[in-house]
């Protein structure tokens, strides 16, 4: 194989972890409940089962669709999901073609009883727009995010079970 062989077929990694506070089951809902996952990320229709195809949508923007089809690949509850993650669409006007990458969540239970949440996003063309951008914007969902989203149903949960006792 040349050299430039090489350059095309090289794929890169976005890979992001972050040690969270919340028990794997907890952290398994802000990725696999549409409600939740929505309020990260990205209005969808998930469902966390081996072969279920799925969408996010947002609105669409010059070159892109605003449609991301997936389709689960492997399930295992609260430690393992992974999915299809194919953006664009060659078929919608003047958008590029789009990404056909693979998304891995893995949770794993820390001894103090939180959950180290690791995602791998492979398949980029590292010197692709896609793959600056969207290392950015999960890296900034995994860091703020999703420990905000999981804070405030802490403390909704909480405030909650105050008045159910008063």
């Amino acid at each position: 194989m040349s050299d430039q062989q090489d350059i095309t077929k090289r794929r890169e990694s976005i890979i992001v972890e972050n040690d969270l506070p919340y028990p794997p089951e907890r952290v398994w809902r802000a990725l696999t409940d549409p409600g939740l996952l929505e309020a990260w990320l990205m209005p969808n229709n998930i469902r966390a089962e081996v072969g279920a195809r799925f969408q996010f949508r947002t609105a669409p923007a010059p070159g892109w669709s605003g449609i991301v089809d997936c389709e689960v690949l492997e399930v295992v509850p609260h430690r393992l999901l992974v999915y299809s993650w194919r953006g664009g669409s060659k078929a919608t006007e003047g958008c590029r073609p789009g990404l056909d990458t693979v998304v891995t969540w893995r949770l794993t239970p820390l001894e103090n009883g939180g959950t180290r949440l690791y995602l791998e996003h492979s398949g980029f063309d590292p010197d692709s727009f896609a793959f600056r951008a969207m290392g950015q914007g999960w890296r900034g969902k995994i860091s703020e995010k999703i420990p905000q989203l999981l804070a405030a149903r802490t403390a909704g949960e909480s405030l909650r079970e105050r008045n159910e006792r008063d």
